[in-house]
């Protein structure tokens, strides 16, 4: 269903309790208790519900301003849809003028330290698989993972200050870099496949009751390689806040985790050679584009929200890849210029 309307992002309340009106008629409103969620960084999100327990829950969603620069809208719906059917996401409610109402999914968002536990991640591998093997309607899929960064570039590109130029790396350096990674990295035959494309850790449901992991927030998802997908999934073990790069997951740590990934995609055995293989792809990934597409994409949110332009584009454009030189140094030469960004 859609209604005709908008939702004041600065006092989301009344306009969340009159969707509420026309999505559980039945519910008295004054007996309607609201719950604001703060993790977001550009969206609103304020859960209504009336019993304790929260097992009937409409989440409201309201869209950050200007997000639709950085987020197809139309097709993430099409993405909730899609998973939803195939069992992997809430009941869509509705969507309005500027956000959507889903159900409420039972249990708790992971953090960092809890993906790092065998016994979690066994699950959050099982998960990505079963979401991985959605397949296109009859066409040949295309990966959106270099359509969005040049996107992301250019939109980059409109928000640096040219006092900040000493500061910081040229857009066009950091465009040949691009093309140079996306020749060398398609070259890795990486499977297309239906992604995420932002498995941060609070996108992760833990259900202990049910005793599986459900992922939200699909504004991204869409097909891309399946390196990537897992590969910028591992750099969340880093942390978020404060990343330390000396907790990305060991070699054993991603041997097991790909294991049970390909295990449950194939439904049989796999062999050592299968697991490496993928290693190798997931590891090329995850110091390349997914650094790119992560912080590109962070960085372009704060700056809608905080209107700080030059302070993200010097910081986006500074730390851009800081994967990239042991990438550079894994896949061989490459054309000049090189950038020599600290590890």
């Amino acid at each position: 269903a859609y209604f005709g309307i908008s939702v004041d992002p600065d006092d989301i309340l009344p306009g969340a309790l009159r969707l509420i009106q026309e999505l559980r008629p039945h519910w008295k409103p004054k007996q309607v208790r609201t719950k604001r969620f703060t993790d977001g960084i550009t969206n609103k999100l304020v859960a209504c519900y009336v019993e304790e327990d929260m097992q009937d829950c409409v989440l409201v969603r309201v869209y950050g301003e200007r997000t639709e620069l950085l987020v197809d809208r139309e097709n993430e719906v099409r993405n909730f849809q899609l998973l939803r059917a195939h069992g992997c996401a809430p009941r869509l409610y509705c969507t309005f003028q500027n956000g959507l109402c889903y159900e409420y999914m039972q249990g708790v968002a992971l953090g960092p330290e809890h993906i790092r536990e065998p016994r979690l991640f066994r699950l959050i591998a099982l998960e990505m698989a079963k979401i991985h093997t959605i397949h296109a309607n009859g066409s040949l899929p295309k990966p959106t993972l270099w359509h969005k960064m040049y996107n992301y570039f250019t939109l980059v590109k409109n928000e640096i200050n040219p006092s900040l130029s000493a500061d910081v790396p040229k857009v066009e350096v950091l465009e040949q870099e691009l093309a140079w990674l996306k020749e060398h990295l398609s070259q890795l035959e990486s499977p297309v496949v239906f992604c995420h494309n932002d498995l941060l850790c609070k996108n992760i449901i833990y259900d202990s009751i049910k005793g599986h992991v459900r992922f939200i927030d699909y504004e991204y998802a869409g097909y891309n390689y399946q390196a990537f997908d897992i590969g910028n999934h591992f750099n969340e073990f880093a942390g978020v806040n404060e990343v330390d790069y000396c907790l990305y997951p060991a070699r054993e740590t991603q041997l097991q985790w790909l294991r049970y990934y390909l295990q449950a995609q194939k439904g049989m055995a796999v062999t050592p050679r299968e697991v490496e293989r993928l290693y190798v792809q997931v590891n090329k990934f995850a110091l390349g584009p997914s650094c790119v597409s992560s912080t590109m994409t962070a960085s372009l949110q704060r700056c809608r929200v905080g209107n700080r332009h030059g302070e993200i584009a010097r910081l986006t454009l500074s730390g851009l890849f800081p994967g990239v030189s042991l990438l550079l140094g894994s896949l061989g030469p490459h054309p000049e210029p090189v950038l020599h960004h600290p590890l």
